[in-house]
């Protein structure tokens, strides 16, 4: 294979984890795979590992990617793409030995390092790790993680201004100011220096602060005697958050856990938290990779760090691997923050892997356990709304209205997914006023402008009004094919056929597969008299129909045309 250099980017990992390009050699070293049994040339098993790797699936490109680089083990392209994908599946022991093979590598392989320092750390190597952190890059995402590293290294010798000082660099980058309080508060309440510390807590929580951040801060406001404080942030937290997952079984597990234990007792967990911190911040931005690879590393520096395997369960569901993620989502099972947000999780991996009665077990379970919650009963009745179950959803989304009480605006989809399970039960006058007392509460939102709009157009009711609706729909959100065809298909109800077919068309272009608008445009091309047209947006709306699709009634259009305005008003 030709080998050419391929480029680190310094913030995401994506170019790396996707490129062809390989490298020039290094020596082969410990951590070698062995090729398997029957494996083709180096080049296949490379082509077979870039395959896998397109298609998401990290363990078999890592399989195919490590017997290329047995068949070809100069090549350190092969060796980087090797030890990242190793480290992803969190094979820690054999990504070390990737991992030490890289170093003297052009440009110093950034993950490689923080790995074999976070190793170090954990072995109490701490002359091994400086010599590690020292090596760590400035810039990129270097500008973050190495001050972290650095700090911690600091706090694990007691060195405490020394740790502040690593820290320093995080204060000047605008947006960390929160990130560098925390962990200077943190390195502070290690060091026994607790007046200070709560200086740097009280700067982290003077905005709406994460999860993780209210139980640090909170387990230190109880820790020192300020318990009302800590009572005050809970609730300011739990005003913040009303349907937040974590919020209740987290201030639960906060309020009466023991007030002595440390969410992060020493240096060795203060730099799980640093990768942890990193890694949930590049989920957020949508940068799986670096955050399932800092993730890896913080559990191997602390394998109890609960919102770490909670990360990685969610980057696994997010990048369509639910059997790995319900695996991790089982293991938070017991944990006493997590516990409810895992198991719902494990519902809605079950659901991905086609266990519908498997989710709803838990959901049921969930929801009679917590009876003054609504998140796991208006799961429950979306998945039975998704398995168009909808005579089943509709009681579990009225069980949700009554927990709820009086809705506030932000409970609108709520009554809306009621109201599409009743039209599809053939409840139009139940749907129609949940459309409408939703409509109280969200009068602008397009989709329900459109849904009783189109209703009534549909049934012939209330035209004027209906048009109005779904022309103000259309205006807040003018790309929705859904909702233009509602337009058009006003516009055919009212005979504006021209009017009509300009919409649709639109609509069409929008939406080019969809049978039903295609069908509505065959319907305005009929009655605009243009025929050809007609019959074949009807032959495409056959063609694509789903089983939604009234196939009977399009093929009699096909067949026999619109017969009179009377028939066509009927469609």
């Amino acid at each position: 294979m030709t080998s050419v250099r391929s480029r680190l980017l310094p913030i995401s990992l994506a170019v790396l984890m996707t490129g062809t390009a390989l490298a020039p050699a290094v020596a082969a070293g410990p951590g070698a795979e062995s090729a398997a049994d029957g494996a083709g040339s180096a080049t296949g098993s490379y082509l077979a590992g870039r395959y896998a790797q397109h298609q998401d699936d990290w363990t078999a490109a890592a399989r195919f990617t490590a017997q290329a680089l047995a068949a070809d083990p100069d090549d350190d392209s092969l060796l980087r793409r090797t030890f990242l994908l190793r480290l992803g599946e969190g094979r820690i022991d054999t990504a070390l030995g990737y991992a030490a093979r890289l170093l003297g590598e052009q440009g110093e392989p950034q993950m490689a390092l923080t790995l074999l320092t976070a190793d170090a750390l954990a072995r109490g190597g701490l002359d091994e790790a400086d010599g590690y952190a020292a090596r760590l890059p400035s810039d990129g995402l270097g500008r973050f993680l190495t001050p972290l590293t650095r700090a911690w290294l600091a706090a694990a010798r007691g060195k405490t201004d020394e740790a502040l000082a690593a820290l320093r660099p995080l204060a000047e980058v605008k947006g960390f100011e929160a990130l560098y309080n925390l962990h200077a508060a943190l390195v502070l309440d290690l060091a026994g220096r607790s007046e200070e510390a709560a200086a740097r807590y009280a700067k982290v929580t003077e905005t709406d602060a994460p999860l993780r951040v209210v139980q640090i801060v909170g387990n230190f406001m109880t820790r020192t005697g300020r318990k009302d404080e800590a009572r005050k942030l809970y609730q300011t937290f739990q005003g913040n958050n009303p349907d937040g997952l974590l919020v209740e079984p987290a201030l639960d597990a906060m309020a009466n856990g023991p007030s002595d234990v440390r969410p992060v007792p020493d240096a060795r967990s203060g730099l799980a938290e640093a990768l942890f911190d990193l890694g949930s911040a590049l989920h957020h931005e949508n940068a799986d990779e670096p955050a399932l690879l800092f993730g890896r590393i913080a559990l191997h520096l602390r394998d109890d760090l609960a919102l770490a395997h909670l990360l990685i369960g969610d980057i696994a569901a997010s990048r369509g691997h639910h059997n790995e993620a319900l695996a991790t989502f089982k293991r938070l099972e017991t944990d006493p923050l997590l516990r409810w947000t895992a198991r719902m999780r494990e519902a809605d991996s079950l659901v991905r892997l086609d266990r519908d009665d498997d989710a709803i077990a838990i959901l049921k379970d969930l929801a009679a356990e917590r009876p003054e919650r609504t998140d796991a009963i208006i799961r429950l009745g979306d998945i039975y709304r998704y398995a168009k179950r909808y005579a089943e959803a509709i009681p579990a989304y009225g069980t949700a209205l009554e927990r709820i009480g009086t809705p506030q605006e932000r409970h609108w989809p709520l009554l809306y997914a009621r109201a599409m399970c009743y039209e599809r039960t053939g409840q139009w006058p139940q749907a129609e006023a949940d459309l409408q007392r939703a409509l109280t509460l969200r009068p602008d939102e397009p989709s329900l402008l459109n849904f009783l709009g189109y209703s009534w157009i549909d049934r012939g009711e209330h035209l004027d009004k209906a048009r109005a609706m779904v022309e103000r729909a259309v205006e807040l959100r003018p790309r929705d094919g859904y909702i233009v065809d509602s337009l058009g298909w006003a516009l055919y109800k009212l005979g504006d056929y021209d009017a009509a077919v300009a919409k649709l068309e639109r609509a069409v272009e929008l939406k080019p597969g969809d049978p039903t608008i295609n069908d509505h445009l065959g319907d305005a091309y009929w009655r605009a008299g243009r025929r050809n047209e007609a019959r074949f947006q009807w032959t495409r709306a056959l063609r694509n129909a789903d089983e939604d699709t009234d196939k009977g009634a399009i093929q009699d259009k096909l067949d026999k045309g619109l017969t009179d305005r009377k028939a066509a008003a009927k469609q």
